[in-house]
């Protein structure tokens, strides 16, 4: 048990028991418990596994590589629209908590499994197929650029990608490539922030406070 977590739960404006409960079923698994982004993050062979965050309707059970679990339960919901690996359980109260403490114990478990397995996540490619003219014709004019965009890791490039496709006028994706032209040299990913956490949750909010 870490000390940090102690606090982290103590000081929680919301979900404090929620929070305890399911840090003693996760303790009961082979993890090593850290403070990380702000949040109790567990560790396997010193890779992250879980996290658990208060939300303002719900208090979450995070899987890094939740999208390997069977999900047998149908529990697990996506962390993000766009993510691919991460996957979340939703609980609004301590009984839910309580009623399906073996089912998360099973999924623990699982997830330690897939780690020592060393079971690796393969990412989709469709978003990488992705044509947007207009990208393309800034990096004709931008050598500095296009060697940048594409020394981004695949999940970067993902990131702009479905950003700049998003917009429908040709204005709009232009502008938003300009804007971001310079982190993207930079080699930040589209929710990086300049401290070099992200700001998507359960990281950073871009002011370097942790939500």
């Amino acid at each position: 048990m870490n000390f940090e977590i102690d606090a982290f739960i103590r000081k929680a404006k919301k979900w404090k028991e929620e929070l305890q409960l399911l840090r003693s079923i996760i303790l009961n698994s082979e993890f090593k418990e850290e403070l990380k982004w702000g949040k109790p993050c567990y560790c396997f062979n010193n890779k992250n596994v879980l996290i658990i965050a208060p939300f303002k309707d719900y208090c979450g059970l995070l899987f890094f590589n939740g999208a390997l679990l069977k999900d047998n339960k149908k529990l697990l919901v996506k962390a993000g629209e766009h993510s691919q690996a991460g996957r979340l359980i939703q609980f609004k109260n301590k009984n839910e908590i309580e009623t399906l403490s073996k089912v998360i114990a099973s999924y623990i478990k699982e997830a330690i499994e897939i780690e020592k397995a060393g079971t690796k996540f393969k990412p989709e490619t469709t978003a990488e197929k992705i044509e947007i003219e207009e990208l393309q014709e800034y990096k004709k004019t931008n050598p500095a650029f296009k060697k940048a965009f594409e020394a981004l890791t695949p999940g970067r490039q993902r990131g702009y990608l479905i950003y700049f496709s998003g917009a429908k006028q040709s204005a709009t994706r232009i502008d938003r490539i300009n804007k971001y032209s310079d982190k993207i040299i930079s080699g930040k990913g589209l929710n990086d922030c300049t401290c070099g956490l992200s700001k998507r949750m359960p990281i950073c909010d871009g002011s370097h406070k942790f939500k």
